[in-house]
Formats: C-alpha cells, sequence, structure tokens
C-alpha cells in the first residue's frame, strides 16, 4: 500500500489579493497529497472557480503519469515503471519503457555528468539500504541503528550508471549490472513538475504556480503584471521566531531546496537525513539547506541534490560553470552565503 510520507515543506506561497486589481481574474488553490508521497499545491488565476478545478484536473493527470512511471517502490498493472525495471534487471535483456521513462534516465545521465556524478540515479542499492533502515530507525527509535561500512561499500560496487543503456530510437532500457537498482528520487520530482509545467504553457495555462512537496515551478505571469511572492523556510526548526530565511519575488521560474531538516531518523541522539554523498556513501554533512533557483525544474532538483553534497568552494565553482542557476546555501550555524545573482530576487518584508 502506498504510503504518503507526512514532510515539512521547506517553501510556502506567499500570494496577495487581487482587490482593486483591473483584471477580472480571481486567485484559488488546491491541494493534493496523491502524488510523490508529499503536498502538491495547484495556485492560479481564472475568472471562474470552475474553470480552475477544470484545469487542476487536468493538471493532475500530468502529475499522476509521471508519479506512477517514476515510482520505485510500487508496480501498476497498466504501466512498466521504475520498479518493474529494478525487478528484471537481473534477465539483462532490453526493456521496452515509456518515452517518459527514457526521457528521465537520459536527463539523469546528462545531470550525472554535469554534476560531476554527485547525482546519479544508479544508486539504489546503496539508497534502498539507507532507506530500509531509516524506515526501522522510524518504527522502532529505540532499537535504531546505521548500516555497516561493508554493507555500504558492497552495495556501492554495482552503482556505475554506464552499465545503464538507453536505446532511444526503440525507447528501451537494459541493465548490464544484475545488481543495480535505479533510484530516481533526487531528480525525477523535479523533472516531473518541468514536463508538467511545459505542458501546462502548451495548452496556453498562464499565471499559475505548481508546488510539488517544495519544487516550486511558476508557469508564465500573474495576470495583475505582479510578481509572484514566496518564502524559503528556515532550516532551524526550532527557530520558532524566524519561520523563513528569505522572501523572494519569482515569474516563470522554479525554486528547489534540500535540506537536513526534513526527512531523517535518529541514531544515540544524531540526526541522519535522506540525503546521501555518493563519495562517502553517508549522509552529506556541509549545510542545513541549498535553494537553487533556476529556469528548469528538473535541473533545479538535481542542483540541490548535488550542490548539498560539495563543500561550498567546490559548488561555488560547479555553479560558476552554469550560468542559468541561482544558489543560496544555509550552514548549519545559520550563515548564508550566495551565488552571484541570487539576492536580485530577494525582497524586504514588511
Amino acid at each position: 500500500m502506498k504510503k504518503i510520507i507526512s514532510l515539512l515543506i521547506s517553501i510556502i506561497i506567499i500570494t496577495s489579493c487581487f482587490t482593486g486589481c483591473k483584471t477580472k481574474s480571481n486567485k484559488y488553490t488546491d491541494y493534493s497529497f496523491n502524488y510523490f508521497d508529499t503536498v502538491t499545491t495547484i495556485v492560479g488565476f481564472e475568472e471562474t472557480e470552475s474553470e480552475f478545478k477544470n484545469n487542476c484536473t487536468k493538471i493532475k493527470e500530468q502529475l499522476e503519469i509521471y508519479h506512477k512511471l517514476y515510482n520505485i517502490y510500487s508496480t501498476y498493472d497498466d504501466i512498466r515503471n521504475i520498479c518493474n525495471i529494478n525487478q528484471h534487471s537481473d534477465d539483462k535483456v532490453s526493456l521496452s519503457v515509456d518515452k517518459k521513462i527514457i526521457d528521465l534516465l537520459q536527463f539523469s545521465k546528462d545531470m550525472h555528468t554535469l554534476t560531476n556524478g554527485k547525482v546519479n540515479i544508479a544508486m539504489g542499492s546503496v539508497l534502498s539500504i539507507w532507506h530500509q533502515y531509516r524506515e526501522e530507525g522510524l518504527n522502532n527509535p529505540q532499537n535504531a541503528k546505521l548500516p555497516s561500512v561493508d554493507l555500504l561499500k558492497n552495495a556501492n560496487e554495482h552503482t556505475d550508471i554506464d552499465n545503464i543503456i538507453i536505446n532511444d530510437v526503440n525507447n528501451t532500457i537494459k541493465i548490464l549490472d544484475k545488481k543495480l537498482k535505479l533510484d530516481v528520487g533526487g531528480i525525477a520530482k523535479g523533472y516531473a513538475v518541468e514536463q508538467t509545467a511545459l505542458w501546462m504553457k502548451e495548452q496556453g495555462y498562464n499565471g499559475y504556480l505548481l508546488n510539488v512537496g517544495g519544487n516550486i515551478r511558476i508557469i508564465g505571469k500573474r495576470t495583475d503584471g505582479e510578481k509572484w511572492k514566496v518564502g524559503i523556510e528556515n532550516p532551524d526548526t526550532n527557530d520558532t521566531e524566524t519561520p523563513y530565511i528569505e522572501y523572494l519575488k519569482l515569474d516563470d521560474m522554479s525554486l528547489v531546496t534540500s535540506g537536513s531538516y526534513q526527512r531523517f531518523y535518529t541514531v544515540d541522539n544524531v540526526n541522519y537525513h535522506h540525503i546521501i554523498d555518493p563519495d562517502t556513501l553517508m549522509p552529506s554533512d556541509y549545510f542545513a539547506s541549498v535553494s537553487v533557483l533556476c529556469k528548469d525544474s528538473g535541473k533545479a532538483d538535481a542542483f540541490s541534490t548535488a550542490l548539498f553534497s560539495m563543500s561550498h568552494k567546490d559548488g561555488e565553482k560547479l555553479v560558476n560553470k552554469n550560468n542559468d542557476i541561482e544558489v543560496m546555501w544555509v550552514f548549519k550555524n545559520g550563515e548564508k552565503k550566495y551565488s552571484k545573482g541570487f539576492k536580485d530576487y530577494c525582497y524586504k518584508t514588511d
């Protein structure tokens, strides 16, 4: 049975009313808990609520397609998804899959190269171990344990992304290593959000904000000409007086945050979060959160994951090679550092 994970969303939507605006559009909001094991929020401006709800139904149909295809834990009778691929990887045969899976895997390979290997969808054998120990630790906190180094190292022998063979002409995939398992958790949600946003643009939707578990993608501009206002949550959840550490004004852009405060379990009074560094095979320990601004939500998701597992020095070098992203790093002591253009999007609240 699908498990709906309750987690803290790192980014909230802050929208103002249309009082006094010349447009006849009204702001509507829709919530759902059915996709990517998190909360999906759709905010949009339409003349009528029925028109907005009709659009939301179509948007959620798109999200459901990607949710099913990219699911690594559940299978479905009507499709072959990532979970099916992992189950059949020991056959060493070419599997026919949906073009949307081919496109995700190829995009993931591109991001693997672009992030110097910090985003690796072939890490499933390692990540499944951490997932098992985390679930056991959450269900039985008194007996929570860490996986052994040897167990992780043995699994890491089967994480070579070059063993994933993609044929984008025939839409087939072959796994050469029978112990290699796919895990697209660090990239699939952002990629799915971006593809849904592109579909929305093709349908003529404008003035919408799509938020899937903190992966924010703004589609077009608001009908009143104002920019969307969003806030980045304070990763220090004990600081109740400062719930948000930055406020941004955005349009037609993506904002994705990776943080250590969202999903974790505790062993001997130490929290171990879910973002695993492929070099150390342990949870990354550089930052409390990393927020990435980018036109492409898939790339923003990939880079937020990658930069979270890099030192600030290495991350800054990577960002400087990619002119289409801006970043805010939040260190564990609360210090913030920014890429050159990030503050151009920030504003002060009253």
